[in-house]
């Protein structure tokens, strides 16, 4: 099947990029309120987008067509944002905060989650989060009814017990049971299964080659 997105709606492309572009990371984003209180929202069109310096992208839409999401405005008001990644055991959580509540309503109250000081951003961090990045702003590039925030990450933390090797910024990366968005609404996946394939240089692919000749 062949798709031309300029005939598509703008549901059907989401429908075709969400189930195709699998697995993607969650960003669990916390900023400031107006009022000082955090939000707290997750988001899948995320990823990490480079080292020099670090910066992540995440893709935050509107409440409808024109008001955007808080998360959205709070950056654009502070500055400064908060990205946890999501393990299994946060998960419920997690989803609890994709909930669209009235205005007044907490997220992080009725998700039950406890907050922690930040390192070097004045928005807090969620304190059972196995790992993160304090962010600041970049900036915001729109593109059609797009919204990509680009954040540059000033901090990352990670909870001791997934350290492996602090001098050589080792991380246990499979006991972080991190999970990841699966298509639409709904799906999710675990990382517990991770294989490795060592790289092969030239050289070794070209004696390979010989090997079968």
């Amino acid at each position: 099947m062949e798709f031309d997105f300029a005939r598509l709606k703008p549901q059907e492309r989401y429908k075709l990029l969400t189930a195709l572009v699998v697995p993607r990371p969650i960003a669990w984003v916390t900023t400031l309120n107006e009022d000082g209180s955090v939000n707290a929202a997750p988001f899948s069109f995320f990823n990490v987008m480079g080292s020099d310096p670090g910066v992540l992208v995440i893709s935050v839409g509107n409440h409808g067509r024109v008001r955007p999401k808080d998360t959205a405005a709070n950056i654009r008001r502070t500055g400064f944002f908060v990205v946890q990644m999501v393990s299994e055991e946060l998960a419920e959580a997690m989803n609890v905060t994709a909930t669209e509540f009235p205005e007044g309503v907490s997220e992080v109250a009725v998700a039950g989650l406890e907050l922690a000081p930040s390192a070097q951003v004045p928005v807090p961090r969620i304190a059972r989060a196995p790992a993160g990045f304090e962010c600041k702003l970049h900036s915001v590039l729109e593109i059609g009814r797009n919204r990509l925030v680009i954040g540059e990450v000033l901090h990352a933390f990670v909870q001791d017990e997934f350290i492996a090797d602090a001098q050589r910024y080792h991380v246990k990366t499979e006991a972080l049971r991190l999970i990841g968005r699966m298509h639409g609404r709904g799906g999710y996946t675990r990382t517990r299964e991770i294989f490795e394939m060592p790289r092969v240089s030239y050289e070794e692919w070209q004696a390979r080659q010989a090997e079968k000749t």
